[in-house]
C-alpha cells in the first residue's frame, strides 16, 4: 500500500493530514507512506520527523502522488490535483460536498473513490473518526480567545484597592461541540456565561459546564432534537418567539459568540442588524457559521469588521487557526477510519464497501457520484408524449 500526504493546495490551510504519530501507526500496517516537503511546517512539523517515523520525504506534489493508492488530505482535492491521481485511489478528506456539485463530478470523472470524513456517522463506534467534533472543539476554544483579544476589557472580575472590575458577560448560541468548549473556556476565564440552543438535551450540559440556559421551553422545544442530534428546523412561529428573547438578552452581553450549523443547509440567521445595533461598543461577537453564510447579519468571511461601535468576527477555518493542535487531532481521525480498511493479516487494502460507515462517506466510486444525497437524480420522463 502506497499512502501519499500531499501539501494543501489551499494556501490558507495550515493543517496537516498526517504527523508523524499517525505514520508510524500507517507504517505498522504495512504502508510506504510519502510525505510531500513541508506538508507540515505550518502545523509544526518538520520533514526530519517524518523521516524518523518512517516516511519518505517527496519533493513535489506529482512525485508524492505517483503510484499512490491512498491519498490522506485535509481538503477536497482540486482538479489540478486530480489530473495527478490514478484511477481508483482512495481519497480521504474533509470534501464540503454541499452544493459543489461540479466538484463532485471532477472526482467522479478522476475515477477516485472519494470519502468525505465530515459525513461519518454519529454512532459509538465512529466517536474517534469524528473530524467535525475534533476540530469543533478547537473552534469553540478559539472563538473565546480571538473575541478576548478584541475585547477592550478583563473578562474575570477583579478586586482592587482602586475599585472592582466587573466580570464579562458571555452569551453562547448553539451548544454543540463547539458552543460547549467556548462556554468552558469563558467560564475558565472567568466570565459570567449564558447559553441557548433549541435541542432539550443542551439545557443539562450547558447547567453543568456552570452557564445558565436561556430558551422559550414550549412544546416544540422539547422535540427540537433529531435521531441524528442535529437541531430540526423550528417554525417560523417559534424563531420569532425565540428571537425576543434573544434580542432582549443581547443587549446586556459584552460577547457573543454563535455555531449553529445545519449540515446541508445555510447557516441559520441569528443575530440582526437590529440586536448588533443594541449592543455597547467595545462589545464583541465571533461567527463560527460566517463560512456557511453566517448566523450574524453584518459578518464578513475572514474579516473583523465594526459596526456601530460593535466588533464582528469572521475568521475562516477557525480549527486552522490552531493547526498545530487541529492537526494530530484530524490526523488520528483519518487514521482511525482508515485502519477499518486494511486487512492486517496481509497487509493489504480491503475496503469492506458494505460497512456503514464506508456507505455514509463514499461519495464517488468507479466513475460515478454514489452517494445517494449527491448522486445526479434521473430525469423524470413520468407524463412524456407517448
Amino acid at each position: 500500500m502506497k499512502i501519499a500526504v500531499p501539501a494543501e493546495a489551499d494556501l490558507g490551510e495550515p493543517r496537516v493530514a498526517a504527523t508523524p504519530d499517525t505514520v508510524k501507526r500507517l507504517v505498522a500496517l504495512g504502508a510506504d507512506v510519502t510525505v510531500e516537503s513541508g506538508a507540515g511546517v505550518k502545523s509544526g512539523i518538520l520533514d526530519a520527523e517524518y523521516v524518523a517515523t518512517g516516511a519518505t520525504i517527496a519533493a513535489s506534489a506529482a512525485e508524492t502522488l505517483a503510484g499512490a493508492e491512498v491519498v490522506l488530505k485535509v481538503r477536497r482535492p482540486t482538479e489540478a490535483e486530480l489530473s495527478l491521481y490514478k484511477p481508483g485511489t482512495l481519497v480521504l478528506a474533509i470534501m464540503d460536498p454541499h452544493g459543489h456539485d461540479d466538484a463532485l463530478a471532477a472526482m467522479a470523472k478522476a475515477g477516485v473513490s472519494a470519502f468525505a470524513m465530515e459525513l461519518m456517522p454519529r454512532i459509538t463506534r465512529a466517536q474517534v473518526m469524528d473530524v467535525l467534533s475534533s476540530q469543533a472543539n478547537l473552534a469553540g476554544y478559539r472563538a473565546i480567545i480571538d473575541a478576548s483579544y478584541e475585547f477592550n476589557r478583563a473578562l474575570p472580575q477583579m478586586m482592587t484597592a482602586a475599585g472592582t472590575v466587573p466580570a464579562g458577560r458571555v452569551f453562547i448560541m448553539g451548544a454543540g461541540v463547539a458552543g460547549l468548549q467556548a462556554i468552558a473556556t469563558a467560564r475558565r476565564l472567568g466570565a459570567i456565561v449564558t447559553a441557548t440552543d433549541v435541542r432539550p438535551a443542551s439545557k443539562d450540559q450547558v447547567s453543568s459546564l456552570g452557564a445558565k440556559f436561556i430558551a422559550v421551553e414550549d412544546e416544540e422545544f422539547k422535540q427540537a432534537e433529531s435521531a441524528t442530534g442535529y437541531a430540526k428546523p423550528m417554525s417560523a412561529e417559534y424563531q420569532a418567539k425565540q428571537a425576543a428573547l434573544v434580542a432582549e438578552h443581547i443587549k446586556k452581553q459584552d460577547i457573543v459568540v454563535t455555531t449553529a450549523l445545519i449540515p446541508g443547509r445555510p447557516a441559520p440567521r441569528l443575530v440582526s442588524a437590529e440586536m448588533v445595533a443594541s449592543m455597547r461598543p467595545g462589545s464583541v461577537i465571533v461567527d463560527l457559521a460566517v463560512e456557511r453564510g453566517g448566523n450574524v447579519e453584518g459578518a464578513v468571511p475572514g474579516e473583523v469588521v465594526e459596526i456601530g461601535g460593535v466588533k464582528i468576527i469572521g475568521h475562516l477555518n477557525v480549527p486552522g487557526r490552531l493547526s498545530a493542535s487541529a492537526s494530530p487531532l484530524y490526523a488520528k481521525n483519518l487514521y482511525n477510519f482508515f485502519e477499518t480498511m486494511v486487512d492486517k493479516s496481509a497487509k493489504t487494502l480491503a475496503v469492506k464497501w458494505d460497512d456503514e460507515l464506508v456507505k455514509a462517506t463514499l461519495l464517488t466510486r468507479d466513475g460515478a457520484v454514489v452517494h445517494p444525497n449527491f448522486a445526479p437524480k434521473a430525469p423524470n420522463t413520468e407524463g412524456a408524449a407517448q
